[in-house]
């Protein structure tokens, strides 16, 4: 059990308030400044909501989740005013639904409007425009829905444009950039994660496609997941060390073609016990995955299977 935090009536045992937290007890849960939260409380309407006879008004664990909101927004590069907007909407950005392993991010945008205005500011070269909607689209929409229905088609948009008219591969590169940002960033938010063991994402030996990768680790990190990105371009026998050397509980390896998928690869990684699980994923992979390994379809699919994997 984890004992009363200073400033709340109590503290359950996952560490999240059973009830209400001064301004300076949020301020410390948060990270922030005291005068921080005041500015959000008094421009934004993001203030306390929580009332007791003879005290000051106090954080729900509704105005706390709203707050968390904020910041992650904030710290992504989405201005506070749009991100005060997402957190105060009436539905929460993120419900949980099911066992605690599952999380359902519900979509409230219309996704091809979204897909042109990416498009559109990566056309424009705008970084912070491209930064504030893919910042938006993690936090509102999760990893999955964010990398199926807005980047991929994005990019996908971007590439063909450049592959038909030999034009705008500076287009292409900046996006794939800010993407790749913005995955980091969701990424990097995994502090206390819930698998002992490590969870290796690899591409195939020859794979210089690299960013699918990153899409995975996002969306493992948002289930408490820690995976760690071994990169583009995996020879066999550094995958195999780093298997020995994390004690991995899962591999995934990465092929968009099946000129790059080597199973010779994901042979090389060694017998260990408990044993390591082996998931392939990409089209360079076909429908026959090697001997021992399991197919990913989609990125879905994948965080299924490494999840688990590593929690197993």
């Amino acid at each position: 059990m984890v004992g009363p935090e200073a400033g709340t009536t109590g503290v359950g045992t996952t560490g999240s308030p059973t009830a209400s937290l001064t301004v300076a007890a949020v301020a410390r849960r948060l990270g922030i400044a005291p005068a921080t939260l005041r500015t959000w409380d008094r421009r934004y309407g993001l203030g306390p909501s929580g009332h007791a006879a003879g005290s000051h008004r106090r954080y729900t664990p509704r105005d706390v989740e709203r707050l968390e909101v904020m910041r992650r927004l904030t710290r992504q590069g989405v201005l506070p005013g749009e991100a005060a907007r997402v957190a105060m909407a009436e539905d929460p950005v993120r419900s949980r639904v099911g066992s605690p392993d599952e999380t359902r991010f519900v979509p409230v945008d219309d996704a091809e409007a979204t897909v042109r205005g990416l498009v559109k500011a990566a056309q424009a070269l705008d970084a912070g425009a491209m930064d504030r909607t893919v910042a938006l689209a993690l936090t509102t929409h999760g990893v999955v829905w964010t990398w199926d229905r807005l980047l991929v088609p994005a990019l996908t948009a971007v590439g063909n444009k450049w592959g038909t008219s030999g034009a705008g591969v500076d287009v292409e590169h900046l996006l794939a950039d800010r993407v790749l940002r913005g995955l980091c960033a969701v990424s990097a938010a995994v502090s206390e994660p819930r698998n002992a063991r490590p969870v290796l994402l690899a591409c195939a030996p020859e794979e210089l496609h690299s960013l699918p990768l990153h899409a995975l680790a996002a969306a493992l990190a948002e289930r408490g997941i820690d995976a760690r990105v071994l990169g583009a371009r995996v020879p066999s026998e550094a995958l195999a060390a780093a298997v020995r050397r994390a004690g991995a509980s899962a591999v995934f390896v990465w092929a968009h073609d099946q000129k790059v998928a080597d199973p010779g690869q994901l042979a090389a990684v060694p017998a260990m016990r408990p044993p390591v699980a082996l998931v392939v994923g990409g089209p360079g992979w076909g429908e026959r995955p090697p001997e021992g390994a399991s197919v990913a379809s989609q990125l879905s699919d994948a965080v299924t299977l490494l999840q688990r994997a590593s929690l197993g």
